[in-house]
């Protein structure tokens, strides 16, 4: 028979440790937050469906989004034992300029929309943090002022070729005279892809008022307000725009584009060349060769081709095709710290990460975005050394075996 006895204050005293309340809201949800998957459940809480469809959302049945999830998730670390890694370094260089962690942000449209401080508090989170921020040509703040927000910040500018090239131009020079290191050209929007989910919810910008998103209303009273009593809606390409989101595309973007127009680019532009959406071994052979100083292996986030490349699947044939010529960036599917590691290793210099501080921009603004920065860099950190690698350049192929 156990012997028992009544405890002694002394001995419940040091038990029992009353934690200090959060009493912002924002902070109390964020500090709750331990994965971008927590973010994501929380962002869809905080905005209206139409809002984080848009957000969340792939192309026509989402298959590429789901196998490129899936093949991080499958994959097998291999771990190397017996390695100090007390101290461990995570920066990494991207277009000769050190960064801080093996990642930046990427750049993505309508970001006002997800909450009212948009761009400016993404760039601010990455010039902090030490890492690239790109703007897209679809943000909804001006090339100017999300310069001004991070004046210290690695700012790059993402470009789609328009059918007016003169309007191209002007945006070009505009990012050059602020300042943005780099010219970040995506080249897998032809034409729109069909997202279902923004046809399926009537999804424009900026939202129309119906009889669906007034009752949308009253369940997230606090985003129309911030909505409604901020600036309108401002791209940092055009003024305004009342259609569908892919009526928007197919009316702006050139599908005429070839590779002989990356000459007409070079032309116009000094500095680094970034091409995004690269799928193919052939076609990172393509840009490489018709001077590209960087790739992004991307499916645009499975959001316009259903069922194309993962990107990690053709990330180990491209780096040993073409990896000792230009740099390597890869996005698509990463949801933790772990898969930025697991890309690194497997040939990618860097990742590019959309959804996961959208999440956090959607869960908390700025706060939500440094969060998700701060789940992805521990994440990094921790990752790294349960695989004994002390730096990124010490991660390598072995370290991670693909189903």
């Amino acid at each position: 028979m156990t012997d028992r006895q009544l405890p002694r204050w002394s001995e419940l005293k040091p038990l029992l440790r009353a934690k200090r309340p959060t009493l912002n809201p924002t902070d109390r949800r964020l500090a709750n937050a331990l994965t971008i998957a927590d973010l994501r459940r929380i962002a869809r809480m905080r905005t209206p469906r139409s809002v984080f469809d848009y957000t969340d959302g792939a192309a026509e049945a989402e298959i590429s989004l789901r196998r490129a999830r899936s093949l991080f998730a499958n994959l097998e670390f291999r771990p190397s034992v017996l390695h100090d890694v007390s101290d461990v370094d995570t920066t990494t260089t991207m277009l000769g300029q050190p960064s801080a962690q093996p990642f930046a942000f990427a750049p993505t449209g309508f970001t006002r929309m997800m909450h009212h401080e948009g761009e400016s508090a993404v760039a601010r989170v990455a010039e902090r943090v030490g890492i690239p921020y790109a703007l897209s040509t679809m943000g909804t703040t001006s090339i100017e002022d999300v310069a001004a927000a991070a004046p210290r910040a690695r700012k790059w500018f993402q470009l789609y070729v328009w059918k007016d090239r003169s309007a191209g131009e002007d945006l070009v020079k505009r990012a050059a005279n602020a300042g943005y290191e780099a010219l970040m050209l995506t080249v897998d929007v032809p034409v729109a892809g069909a997202r279902l989910r923004d046809v399926r919810n009537g999804f424009t910008i900026p939202p129309t008022l119906t009889a669906k998103t007034v009752l949308d209303a009253a369940v997230h009273p606090a985003w129309w307000m911030n909505l409604l009593t901020t600036k309108p809606l401002q791209f940092a390409s055009l003024t305004s725009w009342k259609g569908t989101i892919a009526e928007l595309l197919n009316l702006l973007f050139d599908p005429t584009m070839t590779i002989d127009d990356l000459a007409w680019l070079r032309s116009i532009w000094s500095g680094p060349l970034i091409v995004k959406g690269i799928q193919t071994v052939e076609d990172a052979r393509r840009v490489v060769d018709a001077g590209a100083d960087a790739i992004v292996l991307s499916n645009h986030g499975g959001r316009q081709l259903d069922r194309a490349p993962v990107p990690l699947r053709i990330l180990p044939e491209v780096a040993a095709a073409v990896g000792d010529r230009t740099e390597i960036y890869l996005d698509t599917g990463i949801t933790s710290g772990a898969d930025i590691v697991a890309a690194k290793a497997l040939g990618a210099d860097a990742c590019l990460v959309g959804r996961a501080y959208l999440y956090g921009l959607m869960a908390g603004g700025e706060r939500g975005v440094a969060r998700a920065a701060e789940i992805l860099t521990t994440e990094v950190r921790r990752t790294m050394q349960l695989l004994g690698a002390r730096t990124v350049d010490e991660l390598n192929p072995s370290h991670v075996r693909l189903p």
